[in-house]
């Protein structure tokens, strides 16, 4: 029996010879020619030995020969059998890559997304990474563009853009520091309000916003920000969280971007968001004023209508409103009795005033 030394020393040699044989395989390449067929290159080991390297080669060739005829479903099947036999192999990679074009050529796009994610999952050391996720991302933009997915090779089936939101944000996971990143996110965000889902949209713009502050796609994702949250606002009579909201991104974009060239567009929001607030504002002070005949709360309502939009027309309403509101006060308080006791003043509603 070998001693303990000698066991470790021979271990110690397959750990070598492992590692500069998987090295090999990592460094080595396919490379097919019309005359030779596949072959493997920059390497040593397409990882099959024996019948199994045999089989594989002959199997690739047969799907790269059916491929050149313009059989793509001939070449699909025989790829295919190589990424389910010989799934460690050199070969298995390239057949997953060659398959996938196979069927995005044959508008198969859900296959096609599906080839190329199991590739880059597998295979994430491939050299073809960011042209892989430069095909899926142009897979989900056809589908939310409208491309319909076509069972079998041939039959259309319906539109599909809320897979092209999965596809996006599986490209999100595989790539989030790619420059498809940020165009995936907009594009999600785009997707939802085609759908009319706006609390999606603003989700995938904020995420744009926070993790991709400085990319040029920003400016863009704050306006977008803030005419959503506008487009969810219903009216002064209304809650105006949404308003609110619109207003601090409105702002924000003008604030860090103030060279944009939307930046009018985002006064002319923001203008009209204001206006929204400020309406709202004297809606609740005129309430408290005619129908609670509370002078004090009235009072802030119309001062903070003036500070939304200190410009506007709303604005001057209530300046208005205010003076003839201090006028009352002053002509109550006159013809309050001098000593302040007995019985009071019975109270009465001033309705003349608005």
């Amino acid at each position: 029996m070998p001693s303990p030394v000698v066991r470790a020393y021979r271990a110690l040699v397959f750990a070598v010879i492992a590692l500069f044989l998987s090295a090999g395989l990592a460094r080595a390449d396919l490379v097919w020619t019309p005359q030779g067929g596949w072959r493997t290159e920059g390497g040593v080991l397409s990882g099959l030995v024996g019948d199994d390297a045999t089989n594989a080669l002959e199997l690739m060739n047969r799907a790269r020969a059916a491929e050149e005829a313009g059989s793509a479903r001939a070449a699909i099947k025989d790829y295919d059998r190589v990424t389910r036999r010989y799934v460690n192999s050199l070969y298995a990679a390239e057949a997953y890559y060659r398959m996938a074009h196979l069927r995005l050529s044959r508008q198969q796009y859900f296959k096609a997304f599906e080839a190329f994610q199991v590739l880059v999952s597998r295979y994430p050391n491939t050299p073809r990474f960011n042209e892989i996720v430069g095909e899926q991302y142009r897979i989900a933009s056809a589908l939310l563009d409208g491309a319909r997915n076509r069972m079998l090779g041939f039959i259309p089936s319906f539109k599909a853009p809320d897979r092209a939101i999965i596809y996006y944000e599986q490209i999100l996971v595989n790539a989030p520091y790619s420059d498809y990143a940020p165009l995936a996110l907009m594009n999600i965000a785009r997707a939802h309000q085609q759908m009319d889902s706006d609390a999606e949209a603003i989700d995938a713009l904020d995420r744009m916003i926070n993790f991709y502050p400085q990319n040029l796609l920003a400016p863009d994702a704050y306006l977008k920000l803030a005419q959503t949250h506008a487009s969810l606002v219903d009216g002064p009579a209304y809650d105006q969280a949404a308003t609110r909201e619109a207003i601090t991104y409105f702002e924000d974009f003008m604030i860090l971007f103030p060279s944009d060239s939307n930046v009018a567009e985002a006064e002319r929001g923001l203008g009209d968001m204001r206006q929204m607030l400020a309406e709202s504002k004297m809606r609740i002070a005129d309430f408290y004023f005619n129908r609670r005949s509370n002078y004090k709360a009235a009072r802030v309502f119309y001062n903070e209508a003036i500070t939304v939009y200190p410009d506007s027309t709303i604005a001057a309403e209530a300046r208005e409103k205010l003076a003839r509101l201090d006028a009352e006060e002053a002509r109550r308080a006159s013809t309050a009795p001098a000593n302040g006791g007995g019985t009071s003043a019975p109270r009465r509603k001033f309705l003349g005033l608005f």
